[in-house]
């Protein structure tokens, strides 16, 4: 699903993604199994923009999102940010790397330490990876409250004392302290009243043209993420299964899950909203510890095919810059081709578990 367009310049580099948490019982807690949260997810975001990652909850957002600055050790695959790859970095190689990556996290009480001052929270950063003086530290700290919209005469208050669209502000501001290049926004207006989620879209989109950020920003508000995002991708149960331009996604979705997702939007013109077809989707979300085989989304699929139960749909681009995973979009030679291809790494696999002659 690698977007190799020559005429943008890519900053981070996704391929082949994997983060798999152990399933244990038992006294001994032995490993019976694992919790595929994200499962073979492969993008691209350019410099300057905004990447939207949308999804049902439990569908793997956040891990993906958390995976991707190396919060997590991941299972498998590369994460390469300005060319470095992040995934295998040592810790010491790992944190000089930090500054260029920073996360705003959704809930911005639980994300700020109350029992320290505004300037304590912003400055933390600076502390930890600058040799600025105190003057110049503070000078900082009251810098990016400028750039958030935050009254300097905050800066000795603690989080309590603040509404939630305020202690985002001081998180945004906090992200913004070591001037990083990207940042992976982790649904940061789920919390707030939707009268300050415009504010605080509007902020991120002024701080990104000024500051020439670059964002991922996850969040299952489909009408933010049109308003916000330069592309989408869609996720179901651990993997992508549409990546598109926003408009081209939003005016004409290809995958039969991603229909489904923009079926739901509320639509605000009430005369177009009893025109619309409402697409319900039938049966529970998969376990992500079991899996379907074939396509993960063949248990709820209204367009479902008998090869949708046998062989997993690989992500093609079917239009310039459109990728899907789906088999409604492959000829019949293509999916006979994906299912032998599948057949000959199983086969791989097992040959390769088998002990050797030698080990006999």
């Amino acid at each position: 699903m690698l977007d190799h367009t020559p005429t943008k310049k890519t900053l981070v580099e996704v391929d082949g993604l994997r983060m798999y948490f152990p399933i244990t019982a038992g006294l001994l807690r032995r490993k019976v199994g694992d919790v595929k949260a994200v499962d073979g997810v492969s993008f691209n975001i350019y410099e300057g923009e905004t990447l939207g990652l949308v999804g049902e909850s439990g569908c793997g957002k956040s891990t993906c999102g958390r995976a991707l600055l190396r919060l997590y050790n991941v299972t498998e695959g590369s994460i390469r940010i300005g060319g470095v790859d992040i995934a295998t970095l040592s810790h010491d190689a790992l944190r000089r790397m930090r500054p260029t990556m920073q996360m705003v996290f959704q809930d911005p009480q639980a994300s700020l330490n109350p029992r320290m001052t505004v300037a304590g929270i912003i400055g933390e950063p600076l502390d930890e990876h600058t040799k600025l003086s105190h003057s110049e530290k503070l000078e900082r700290i009251y810098e990016l409250m400028d750039a958030v919209g935050l009254s300097r005469d905050f800066a000795n208050r603690y989080p309590h004392a603040f509404s939630g669209g305020q202690r985002q502000r001081i998180g945004i501001a906090r992200a913004l302290a070591l001037s990083p290049k990207f940042i992976v926004c982790d649904e940061p207006i789920a919390a707030l009243d939707v009268s300050i989620q415009a504010q605080v879209v509007n902020l991120l989109e002024e701080l990104q043209d000024r500051l020439g950020l670059t964002y991922l920003f996850i969040s299952h508000d489909l009408s933010m993420v049109r308003h916000i995002a330069d592309r989408v991708a869609v996720m179901y149960l651990g993997k992508i299964v549409e990546l598109a331009g926003r408009e081209a996604l939003y005016e004409s979705p290809k995958h039969p899950y991603t229909q489904a997702l923009l079926s739901a939007v509320p639509e605000p013109n009430p005369e177009n909203e009893s025109s619309r077809r409402r697409i319900i989707l039938t049966g529970d979300v998969p376990s992500p510890a079991n899996p379907p085989k074939g396509c993960n989304f063949c248990t709820r699929c209204p367009k479902v095919m008998e090869i949708c139960h046998r062989v997993e749909p690989a992500s093609r681009e079917i239009e310039p810059g459109r990728f899907v995973a789906c088999h409604l979009y492959e000829t019949a030679t293509t999916a006979e081709t994906t299912a032998a291809h599948n057949s000959a790494g199983k086969a791989r696999l097992s040959n390769d578990n088998q002990p050797t002659q030698q080990g006999v």
